[in-house]
């Protein structure tokens, strides 16, 4: 039996790299052996990435992306589908379940300097995989044809009309419509169900490839294909497979357990991840009496509320938004320090990104609040700090005090 398994093997790789692809990419690619907690989101991420397809596949077997029953086919998928209610809240928590990993693996990239040399290309790859995952939850967000769900489409769509010049022909391209209609809910289940997971997929694929081909970062920031031992392997890495993996398997299992904790018990999270007025039907002609994104864009959406319109024009505050979003991307050069983790940083670039992230949970909580004076000054100075964390940092990170880095990792 292993002989002839051994000649099957044998004819595939005569006809397709498996055995030198599983070698390149698991059992003979080397780990920094020094991963700590903040390293299992990145596989976390594709797990939920897995589970969002598997799950969408089979709601979209009894939705209809119809203007007239969409509504009505998700309550059918709730109600009179076996499991149906089930796989809508797996999906449903999915989503916010992918931004939480998300944004806790952006977050151990600025702490470790993953994106510094040589990652510069892994870290924009990462970050269009980033922009792709908001574009997929905007256009799945308008799927279940609620009251927040059309109204927020509606605001969200509106906001590019502030565009100079080709504003109004650009949101009636996004729409398909001069309103968000039926053709509106038609292109974006085309968009979310079809074209943004290919690219997603294949995006992700492309960031695989680049980590793999420069290496994983650690929490030391040091290079562990320095130093190698006779056998050509680093002294300080470990195979990826099986280790990597049964430690990563030990994370997903602690993570399922939540996942399904959320879906059994508390799949709406108090209106955050199942916004109340999402279980009304989408009614054009009347207008909820606060309108705000899902959360995980409310904190671009308070950057948006904080500025001032000019000339009764929304412009400056969507260009607000759009650079706290990209700005992102500048991250490998912005960056000045002479060391990449945060282990070695000095005092001035812990307090900067502590402020940082104190803006962003701030402006993600005023995101959810109405627009009143307070919290619109509010929102202004915490968008000071967000943009300060990253226009300043070519200064505070050249003066700051570092530490020198080990020239071996170590097991802290």
């Amino acid at each position: 039996m292993m002989n002839l398994l051994t000649k099957l093997l044998g004819w595939i790789d005569e006809r397709f790299p498996l055995t030198s692809t599983w070698k390149a990419h698991a059992s003979e690619y080397y780990a920094p052996k020094n991963f700590n907690f903040w390293y299992f989101f990145g596989g976390l991420a594709l797990l939920v990435l897995v589970i969002q397809i598997v799950s969408g596949i089979f709601l979209t077997m009894n939705y209809k992306p119809d203007a007239l029953f969409a509504f009505a086919s998700v309550e059918y998928i709730m109600r009179d589908v076996q499991l149906g209610w089930i796989l809508r809240n797996i999906h449903s928590t999915g989503a916010s379940m992918f931004f939480i990993v998300i944004y806790l693996h952006m977050f151990r990239g600025l702490m470790y300097g993953s994106y510094r040399k040589p990652r510069e290309l892994l870290w924009i790859i990462g970050m269009i995989i980033y922009l792709a995952l908001m574009g997929e939850a905007f256009m799945g967000y308008l799927l279940p044809w609620g009251q927040m769900s059309f109204w927020g489409a509606q605001v969200i769509v509106n906001l590019f009309s502030s565009v100079p010049f080709v504003g109004h022909d650009l949101a009636i391209l996004i729409r398909g419509d001069f309103v968000v209609s039926d053709i509106t809910l038609n292109r974006f289940f085309a968009l979310h169900v079809v074209a943004i997971p290919l690219i997603l997929v294949l995006i992700i694929v492309a960031h695989l490839v680049a980590l793999h081909e420069v290496g994983s970062n650690n929490p030391d920031g040091i290079e562990i294909k320095k130093n190698k031992g006779p056998d050509g392997h680093p002294l300080d890495g470990i195979p990826f497979f099986p280790y990597m993996v049964v430690k990563d398997a030990v994370a997903a299992v602690a993570f399922l357990i939540v996942f399904v904790s959320v879906v059994f018990f508390a799949p709406d999270m108090g209106g955050y991840f199942l916004e109340y007025n999402n279980f009304v039907p989408a009614n054009p002609m009347k207008t909820p009496e606060h309108i705000a994104p899902v959360w995980y864009f409310t904190p671009y959406y308070a950057i948006l509320r904080a500025v001032p319109p000019l000339f009764g024009s929304q412009f400056p505050g969507v260009v607000a938004m759009g650079v706290a979003t990209v700005i992102f991307f500048a991250l490998p050069w912005l960056d000045r320090g002479p060391v990449k983790s945060i282990r070695y940083r000095g005092p001035i670039y812990k307090g900067f990104l502590a402020a940082f992230v104190v803006s962003f949970i701030g402006l993600g909580y005023l995101g959810l609040m109405p627009a009143t004076e307070l919290y619109t000054w509010i929102s202004r100075v915490l968008a000071v700090v967000y943009f300060a964390f990253f226009f300043l940092m070519p200064w505070y990170t050249k003066i700051d005090k570092c530490k020198p880095e080990p020239d071996r990792v170590t097991s802290k």
